[in-house]
């Protein structure tokens, strides 16, 4: 018997956009013998589902079910495709938990968890994996950008604390005058700053996920940015070069795998995952930059294109996403 599954989509914050565009990816590959999928969008007017009249019809959120032609569908489980809020940070997970319907990502703890960037980095450093320095600023406590010189060696980044996609980041590489627009145009997006040290190598990235019971990891991506760094415009204007699988050695490789699959267990993640790491020559390991608990899907985005540098289709992949769900 076939499954109903909301492919649920959109968000609130500025990454909505690239979540319609992983929505359309995934539902272009899911199993339709399998499968019957509804697309649901999670946006600030409301929880909808379009029909294939075009008719809207609102979620109800009593019990996260649709009501077309007088027949009411409920959902088995829920394939999470929200980039930034509800839909990476906890909210919707701990909706879906109280409502007990299965979902394709970690769990409401670990989304909260990874979604606050300087949250991840302590629990990664006090595990054991190697992190960057940074310090924690707040909006409401914070006075000038001098107070975090003394404390962090330049270039530094500086980045929203919550959130992904690179939006309202900056390099600073010098204690100017700099520092001072960077944080506010990251203020801009967050009310939390994280402001951490750059690392000099290369920038890796490899997704991480579960199946009958096994932590597998993808071939990993080499990102070499065409701008200073892997902005938002290197990440989805085309502004950087991706290689896949990358061109590292199989010694480096087995250090990112293997550093990959500690932090996907340290962190008790489910579903698939994207962690970034810079491979630092000079120390010869991997520095972990980032977990994505919902990574791009789009048709250029990184994880689709490991999936297929794997061998698999994207059908066969986001079957076993879902099926993993029920387990």
């Amino acid at each position: 018997m076939k499954k109903t599954i909301a492919l649920v989509t959109g968000g609130y914050s500025g990454e909505a956009e690239i979540s319609y565009k992983s929505a359309v990816t995934v539902r272009n590959n899911i199993d339709e013998e399998k499968f019957d999928v509804y697309t649901i969008d999670v946006c600030a007017e409301g929880w909808i589902y379009t029909d294939e009249n075009g008719n809207k019809v609102n979620i109800d959120k009593n019990d996260f079910s649709i009501n077309t032609g007088g027949k009411k569908t409920t959902f088995d489980a829920a394939l999470m495709c929200i980039h930034g809020n509800p839909g990476e940070d906890g909210r919707l997970q701990g909706y879906f938990d109280m409502l007990k319907i299965p979902y394709t990502s970690c769990d409401a703890a670990t989304s909260a968890i990874t979604f606050n960037k300087r949250y991840t980095v302590a629990v990664a450093s006090v595990s054991g994996i190697r992190v960057s320095r940074s310090v924690l600023l707040f909006k409401d406590r914070f006075t000038s950008p001098e107070e975090i010189i003394s404390n962090l060696q330049f270039p530094v980044f500086v980045k929203p604390n919550n959130g992904g996609s690179s939006i309202g980041m900056s390099k600073v590489n010098s204690a100017s005058e700099e520092l001072g627009v960077a944080i506010e145009k990251a203020f801009r997006e967050d009310n939390q700053v994280l402001v951490e040290e750059y690392i000099e190598g290369r920038e890796l990235t490899i997704g991480v996920f579960r199946r009958n019971g096994q932590i597998i990891t993808l071939p990993m991506t080499e990102i070499i940015s065409k701008k200073d760094f892997f902005d938002y415009e290197a990440k989805y204007l085309g502004k950087s070069d991706e290689i896949t699988p990358a061109d590292v050695s199989e010694e480096v490789a087995e250090k990112v795998r293997s550093a990959a699959k500690k932090i996907y267990s340290i962190f008790n993640c489910k579903g698939i995952v994207r962690i970034d790491f810079i491979y630092n020559e000079k120390a010869g390991e991997p520095f972990m930059l980032e977990i994505n608990t919902v990574p791009g899907q789009s048709e250029a985005s990184l994880v689709p294109q490991q999936v297929k540098a794997m061998g698999w289709t994207l059908k066969e992949f986001y079957t076993a996403l879902i099926e993993e769900a029920f387990v």
